[in-house]
């Protein structure tokens, strides 16, 4: 029905910058908010960054003032721009979204497949 697809993961050097990319596709009817969450080794997923549909965002304090999310809602996309990159930034990256699509009545949980993010030197 729905697919979401992340892309920009790989390996960067300590203090250097990455951009994840998110698209939502299928028979999507409305998207409402979207996240980036981080799943470390051995760690559980924790959320990261948090886009409503109008705008509002939220962080989790480890990345305040390094990571941005952002949206692009003609194009069912969610990115994150991530600066001043850490070792411990070191993850998959997932992408969440709450969305409405064909045969449903309400927003379901939909994931991408992830995205490896590797921070080292």
């Amino acid at each position: 029905q729905v697919q979401l697809v992340e892309s920009g993961g790989g390996l960067v050097q300590p203090g250097g910058s990455l951009r994840l990319s998110c698209v939502a596709s299928g028979s999507i009817l409305s998207v409402g908010h979207m996240e980036w969450y981080q799943q470390a080794p051995g760690k559980e997923r924790e959320l990261v960054a948090r886009i409503t549909s109008g705008g509002n965002t939220n962080y989790a304090n480890s990345v305040k003032g390094r990571f941005t999310i952002s949206r692009d809602n003609a194009k069912n996309t969610v990115y994150l721009q991530m600066n001043s990159l850490k070792p411990e930034d070191t993850a998959v990256y997932y992408c969440h979204a709450a969305i409405v699509y064909s045969g449903t009545y309400d927003y379901r949980d939909c994931w991408g497949q992830g995205t490896q993010v590797t921070v080292s030197s």
